[in-house]
């Protein structure tokens, strides 16, 4: 292995230094569009496997659970070398998962690319998935081109005419440019995507050809042309003239900035320091003079080095003995070997400047969305808003009970590397709980803590996670301390959707923004002048407003309110499931003078009761997670189709037919629809085509609220009864 790639080491090491020459770029697209079909092709281009293989090597899906299942679950990075004009450009590229279920891998490798090829499948077309990881990389800020894959579909299976090939290809385009223009409309003018411009090209992974207009002007192969190739069954010969792996990676290199043009504009969006301040001037210049900027995007388990931290260095040089500051971990690591990565092999190197994507081993305490720096006092990036959230658990415990200490070890390294997974140990039951973004996700966990850690578990089949919420406004509660000093009187109200859009899309920080900007925005979205001036905390979907005034001592009792507030809403009253929506107001407090009876034993139980016992009295109800259903099937089975989403209690949205194909929109919630993929399956003869997507939590019809908070309530080992407020308080 060392003497195959030590050509392609020394090149990487000398572009390195040449940013204006570096692409750092993703491939994203709905699950089986073909990304890492096109992966391959691009790397057999680059010389790094065999162009007979590519297409069937699968090269990116490394992992032994992604070969198995047919799809990525992993992103994968790898650097590799593209000639262009006479000159040689370093290709930094992440192939990422198209399931909704890894769209947090998605998310995460957008904060370490500048670009990305969207790759849409020609038959099927723009996808739920397709927008939502485009979202994800226009959020971020960076800049898509279009590949329009599996053109021969068109001709080999629909039997198209060209003309008909055109409208749909035109459709493609149009439906990708109504998404750029409704999520980027600032951009839209210089990001949309432009057959004639060459920002757009059309081809097959699987048979490894495209063109483009440019292609067209140096190859003089245009659709006419590829319509008589395919016609004829002559895709070799057209890979040969129109290779995939050119015409691509030159739509690349064209198209999509290297990191000096793109931090200028990124750095803004991602990282809200003082952008006159040295370490700010230094990312937007991409200075490998200046300090040092690392975002880590992931963490990788290697079987010899250990925890490998991969992440884009947007300033400075990384060198082995530096010492790092991970700072919002508030620890300090030490730098043992820096490298990149060409798909699973690690190459290590001397130093890595700024504008490249670094794996770094020795950043222990690291987790994915950290931020690294020689400087102390750094303000830390951005960090990584997922789109989706855990909506799933499953128990999960050893076989052999002294296996548990191991256990606990791989599921804090396994929530680690996947900040989308979430892990609790239910102090009640003693079980571990996992939570994912569905049943796959969660299964794929299992699978590895089996598989790689060689532990024997036993799971719970998966369960959905509840919200609990209120629905009106309750009365002023007091909550007494065990002690009787100190009383705090609590409000609680349905706090407002868009209150709780504004903070979890980061729009606005209690804690890093401006206090007058924060009032004026929770204003718009519906809160009293009074509650936005008091906002003080948010936690998970909830927020603590201080309505209160002049009380004497409460700053120094703050900390202990809002403990015993967190804790509230982490567990509701009435299934112990977390609290969503709730806006909980402190209207007035007495505290005793004395500090020490006013201690963390005294505040924290009392708030948390008449947080609870106010809950109780505004009208409680469960909310449930919901999943968009996008399902094709071929019109003799729309029937079946339709009658399993009503039977999971789903809404049929839309329905389009085009041809003998029949397109449902629909939702469900997430609780009806496990074991849905295989359900699916046997109605429509395995002819269905469908997604799901996580659109947000609704209320469960009341008439099953009851029936369900039992069920979570004896799960759990509480008792069958919903507590009265009374009871809560002392």
């Amino acid at each position: 292995m060392a003497t195959r790639f030590k050509k392609m080491v020394d090149k990487l090491k000398e572009f390195m230094y040449q940013p204006e020459r570096i692409r750092n770029m993703g491939i994203v697209a709905h699950i089986d569009h073909g990304k890492t079909t096109l992966s391959d092709n691009l790397l057999a281009g680059a010389g790094i496997i065999s162009e007979e293989l590519a297409g069937q090597q699968l090269y990116l899906d490394y992992d032994e659970m992604e070969k198995a299942r047919g799809i990525t679950i992993y992103a994968a990075n790898v650097s590799m070398i593209h000639e262009y004009k006479g000159q040689e450009y370093l290709i930094n590229l992440i192939d990422t998962p198209g399931h909704v279920d890894f769209g947090g891998e998605v998310t995460r490798a957008m904060r370490a690319v500048d670009g990305v090829i969207l790759v849409v499948d020609a038959v099927e077309g723009v996808m739920p998935q397709t927008e939502t990881v485009l979202r994800q990389a226009l959020k971020e800020n960076v800049k898509p081109v279009l590949f329009i894959n599996k053109i021969d579909r068109l001709i080999n299976e629909l039997e198209l005419t060209p003309q008909q090939m055109q409208e749909r290809l035109t459709k493609v385009i149009m439906d990708v440019n109504k998404l750029i223009k409704a999520m980027k409309p600032e951009k839209f003018n210089e990001w949309h995507v432009d057959v004639a411009k060459g920002s757009v090209a059309f081809g097959s992974a699987l048979y490894k050809w495209a063109i483009s207009v440019p292609s067209q002007k140096e190859t003089g192969i245009g659709f006419k042309e590829i319509y008589e190739y395919l016609k004829q069954e002559k895709e070799k010969e057209l890979a040969k003239k129109t290779p995939l792996h050119r015409v691509v990676l030159d739509m690349v290199v064209r198209h999509l900035p290297n990191p000096i043009q793109a931090q200028k504009e990124r750095i803004k969006v991602i990282w809200r320091g003082d952008l006159e301040s040295k370490i700010g001037k230094a990312m937007i210049a991409c200075d490998p003079k200046g300090p040092i900027a690392l975002m880590i995007t992931k963490i990788v388990v290697d079987p010899l080095a250990g925890e490998v931290a991969v992440g884009r260095l947007y300033s400075g040089t990384l060198r082995p003995g530096q010492e790092l500051y991970i700072v919002d971990r508030k620890a300090k690591n030490r730098v043992q070997t820096v490298g990149v990565f060409i798909g699973p092999h690690r190459l290590e190197v001397d130093e890595i400047p700024a504008g490249n994507v670094a794996a770094v081993v020795g950043l222990r305490d690291v987790i994915s969305g950290s931020s690294c720096s020689d400087v102390e006092d750094f303000t830390p990036f951005e960090s990584i808003r997922h789109y989706s959230e855990p909506v799933v658990t499953m128990a999960i415990e050893t076989k052999n009970p002294k296996d548990l200490p191991k256990l606990v070890e791989v599921l804090k390294k396994l929530a680690k590397e996947d900040p989308t997974m979430q892990v609790v140990l239910n102090e009640e039951t003693g079980e571990h709980l996992i939570s994912g973004m569905g049943e796959l996700h969660l299964e794929v966990k299992v699978e590895r803590v089996k598989r790689d850690y060689k532990l024997e578990v036993i799971t719970s089949p998966p369960i959905v996670v509840f919200r609990e919420t209120v629905t009106k406004t309750s009365p002023v509660v007091e909550g007494k301390s065990p002690n009787k000093h100190n009383r705090f009187y609590i409000v609680v109200e349905p706090l407002p959707f868009e209150v709780i859009r504004l903070f979890k899309e980061g729009e606005i920080d209690l804690k890093k923004m401006d206090k007058s900007f924060v009032r004026r925005k929770l204003v718009e979205a519906g809160l009293t002048g009074d509650e936005a001036g008091g906002a003080v905390e948010y936690c998970e979907g909830n927020l603590f407003c201080d309505v209160t005034k002049g009380i004497q001592y409460l700053n120094e009792a703050m900390e202990l309110i809002l403990e015993g507030f967190r804790e509230a809403v982490r567990t509701g009253p009435l299934a112990k499931e977390p609290c969503m929506g709730v806006k909980v107001k402190l209207v007035d407090c007495k505290l005793h003078e004395d500090g020490v009876h006013r201690g963390p034993a005294q505040v924290i139980p009392a708030v948390r009761s008449a947080i609870h016992a106010a809950i109780l009295q505004a009208n409680p109800t469960l909310l449930e997670p919901y999943q968009k259903i996008y399902l094709m099937v071929p019109q003799d089975y729309m029937g079946s189709a339709t009658r399993e989403i009503q039977g999971r209690r789903g809404q049929i949205l839309e329905v389009n037919v085009e041809g003998d194909m029949v397109t449902i929109h629909a939702k469900a919630p997430v609780k009806e629809t496990f074991g849905f993929a295989g359900a699916i399956r046997s109605a429509t003869s395995g002819r269905a085509i469908w997604s799901t997507e996580f659109v947000g939590f609704e209320e469960v019809p009341q008439s099953l609220v009851e029936e369900f908070v039992m069920e979570v309530r004896k799960r759990k080992g509480l008792k069958l009864e919903i507590p009265r407020p009374e009871d809560l308080l002392i």
